[in-house]
């Protein structure tokens, strides 16, 4: 099984996420958000984001990537 875990620009504990999963036996890689998925993908996490700051609305700003097609 392979997880995307999705890198915004503002993401937060995407590398928390994927060492976590892979704490109990889940293969997973952080994608960029504008790279699209890989053909392999099982899951996807999608990462809070606030390392801009709340002002910036980290999320409202995902939710118009390119990647959100394919989630």
């Amino acid at each position: 099984m392979t997880i995307a875990v999705v890198q915004f620009g503002g993401s937060n504990c995407d590398r928390d996420a994927v060492r976590a999963l892979d704490r109990i036996g889940v293969d997973a890689e952080r994608v960029w958000h504008e790279d699209g998925l890989p053909a392999d993908t099982e899951g996807v996490v999608l990462p809070g984001g606030f390392s801009y700051g709340d002002y910036l609305r980290a999320g409202a700003m995902a939710a118009h990537s390119p990647i959100m097609d394919e989630v």
